[in-house]
């Protein structure tokens, strides 16, 4: 079963979705946040995931974040990585507060930026007692330092030199200026890496397209983004257990990997054989497997 709830964040009405299992009527139920990746609404992948740990037996709560798809916020599709974790904990308030979920029971999972999204929010949120994240991407790192660290620190300066003027621009009434998350278009993209061809494929196409997901975000979100670190202290999630679950052949898994390393050993990580980093978002041969992990994973994390 699935309803539409909304719950406050930082004073923003966030519109979410609770999936419930079919005809539960028992005691309170274990319950797991799912976060959207940077770009996405609650209606993609997110969705996909929540759906699929609800019939495991779980409460899964997606929602669209601050700023974005039918959450409120404005300049729309700001991309504030600390608004982005304070929603995590905003959400897992909601769900403790709610009379049919276990408050000692809720985890977290996070997809794309979110899985490092909802990691900072676990460092220092003790409520969160099983943290996960598939095909994360430590938002910063990426846009800074491009992918596969391919860019020097120049970029950086360019950028916050233009965000500068950007706020001040908006300042003086001018509409923000907007950025793609992925390609709109496949034309160019034959010798790009495999995460910007298949974000095109599957943000752009009718394999995932959405009208809340405009694929823009306003530039000047990289002065905010600049000063973020989702894995500076992820070792405080200890010991508390955390999952990483990325593709075998993911362009990004580098990401995981090193998280993973530098948490400890309540850390796990899970490679996928054959997916990369967007199939995992909604490929069914991939998907599973990983679903079929995080249901074991929260089934012992959450355990009474």
């Amino acid at each position: 079963m699935k309803t539409n709830v909304t719950f406050p964040s930082a004073g923003l009405k966030l519109a979410g979705i609770l999936f419930t299992p079919d005809a539960h009527t028992g005691s309170p139920l274990p319950a797991i946040v799912v976060s959207h990746p940077g770009g996405g609404v609650k209606e993609q992948t997110a969705s996909i995931y929540a759906e699929r740990l609800a019939r495991e037996g779980y409460a899964t709560l997606v929602f669209d974040a601050a700023y974005q798809g039918e959450s409120e916020g404005t300049p729309r599709g700001l991309e504030n990585p600390f608004q982005r974790a304070e929603d995590v904990r905003a959400a897992v308030t909601y769900l403790a507060t709610r009379d049919d979920i276990d408050p000692a029971r809720i985890g977290a999972l996070g997809i794309c930026a979110s899985g490092a999204y909802v990691p900072f929010a676990a460092q220092t949120d003790h409520r969160i007692k099983a943290i996960a994240a598939v095909s994360a991407v430590e938002i910063r790192d990426l846009l800074v330092n491009g992918l596969g660290r391919t860019q020097g620190p120049d970029v950086l300066q360019a950028m916050l030199d233009q965000a500068g003027a950007l706020r001040t621009a908006e300042a003086r009434g001018e509409a923000p200026v907007m950025t793609n998350w992925a390609p709109e278009s496949p034309e160019g993209l034959e010798e790009a890496p495999t995460l910007y061809r298949e974000a095109q494929d599957y943000y752009r196409t009718p394999r995932a397209q959405h009208c809340n997901s405009t694929n823009e975000w306003p530039l000047r979100s990289i002065d905010q983004i600049a000063q973020f670190d989702g894995f500076a202290m992820i070792d405080l999630i200890a010991p508390r257990p955390l999952l990483m679950i990325i593709g075998s052949e993911a362009d990004t898994g580098y990401f995981s990997r090193e998280a993973v390393a530098k948490a400890g050993n309540n850390a796990e990580l899970v490679e996928i054989a054959g997916a990369t980093h967007i199939s995992l978002y909604d490929k069914n041969e991939h998907v599973t497997p990983a679903v079929a992990r995080l249901a074991d994973f929260f089934g012992t994390g959450l355990s009474a």
